[in-house]
C-alpha cells in the first residue's frame, strides 16, 4: 500500500482525542479535513477503523490493531519535536570546549559562570589536553571549538577567530627589587633563576620563537606545565617567572609581583578559538560564541 504518512498523523490524532474537531484543531486543519482523510483511509485500508457517535468517536477492533501499531512511533517523534524545541529555546542540550587549564581557570570560567546562569540546563563539558589532542577531537565531532592562546600554527582544515588581545611579562617578587623600575635586556636575565612554563606549551613556543629571532637563548631553571605554577613558585621568590599580564592584575596591584621589563619588549599576542571550517554550530555553541566576543 502506497498511504501518505499525513493520513497517519491524522487517524493517530482522532484516535488519541475520540474526538474529531479536537483532533482538528490540533492538527490546525478543517474538520471536514480530517473526515475525508479518516474516510480515504479507510477505504484504501479496506475496513472501518472508527465508530461515530454524537460523543465522539471510538475505535473499531481494527481500529485499536492499527492505533496500538503507530502510537510508539508518534510518541517518539512527539518526543524529538520536544527536545529540539528545547534545544532551541536553550533549555537543554550540551556545550562542549577544548581549553587548556590555565586557561579555563584565568579566562573562561567568569564566562562559564554567567552562562550557567543564564541557561541552568545546559550542560558544560570541558575537554584539556595538549592542543593537538583539542584538534584531533574537534575533527572527530568530540567538541564544539577550541579557545587557545594564538599565535599558533593552526591547520588548514581551521577557522580562527580572535577573542582578546593579551601581553606576556616577566614576573618577580620583591626579592629581586633590584630590577624594579629597570628595562633589562632579555639576554641578562639568564643571570638570574629563571621560573618557566615546559617547552611545547603555546606560551612557552611564543617565547622561545621571539627570543631566538634575537639571537638569545633563555635557560629555565625549573619548568611547570602550569602557568597557575610558574605564577605560585614566581610569588614565593623561587626565580623570574613569565606569564600572561592580564592573568595577574590582583598580585601586580597589590605588589607581590612586579613585572621586570625587558629590552626587546615581548610583542602583543592574543586568545582566540579555532573549529573545523564548515562546522555547523548549534544555536548553544552560537550563544556563547557571542558571549566571548562581548
Amino acid at each position: 500500500m502506497n498511504i501518505n504518512l499525513e493520513s497517519y498523523k491524522i487517524f493517530y490524532s482522532v484516535a488519541k482525542n475520540q474526538n474529531i474537531t479536537k483532533a482538528a484543531h490540533e492538527l490546525l486543519i478543517s474538520q471536514p479535513g480530517v473526515s475525508k482523510s479518516i474516510q480515504n483511509l479507510e477505504r484504501q485500508l479496506g475496513t472501518t477503523l472508527f465508530i461515530r457517535s454524537k460523543r465522539g468517536v471510538s475505535l473499531t477492533e481494527e481500529g485499536k490493531i492499527l492505533y496500538e501499531e503507530i502510537k510508539d512511533a508518534f510518541d517518539l517523534v512527539e518526543h524529538a519535536e520536544q527536545r529540539l524545541l528545547e534545544v532551541l529555546n536553550l533549555e537543554a542540550g550540551t556545550l562542549r570546549i577544548g581549553i587548556s587549564n590555565t586557561l579555563t581557570q584565568k579566562y573562561l570560567l567568569p564566562y562559564l559562570e554567567s552562562f550557567h546562569k543564564q541557561y541552568p540546563n545546559i550542560k558544560l563539558t570541558i575537554y584539556t589536553g595538549t592542543t593537538n589532542i583539542l584538534i584531533q577531537k574537534a575533527r572527530n565531532n568530540v567538541i564544539d571549538f577550541i579557545i587557545l592562546n594564538l599565535p599558533y600554527p593552526v591547520p588548514n582544515d581551521f577557522n580562527k577567530e580572535s577573542l582578546m588581545e593579551v601581553h606576556d611579562i616577566f614576573i618577580a617578587n620583591n626579592i629581586f627589587s633590584d630590577l624594579k623600575n629597570k628595562i633589562i635586556n632579555i639576554e641578562d636575565l639568564n643571570q638570574y633563576p629563571l621560573v618557566l612554563l615546559a617547552k611545547g606549551s603555546n606560551t612557552r613556543t611564543f617565547l622561545d620563537d621571539f627570543t631566538m629571532k634575537h639571537n638569545i637563548l633563555l635557560k629555565a631553571d625549573m619548568e611547570f606545565t602550569s602557568n597557575i605554577l610558574v605564577t605560585e613558585f614566581s610569588k614565593i621568590g623561587f626565580g623570574i617567572g613569565y606569564t600572561t599580564k592580564e592573568f595577574i592584575k590582583d598580585e601586580l596591584q597589590n605588589g607581590k609581583l612586579f613585572e621586570v621589563k625587558t629590552s626587546p619588549a615581548i610583542p602583543k599576542r592574543e586568545i582566540g578559538l579555532i573549529y573545523v571550517k564548515n562546522k555547523v554550530f548549534s544555536k548553544i555553541s552560537k550563544k556563547f560564541i557571542e558571549q566571548l566576543k562581548k
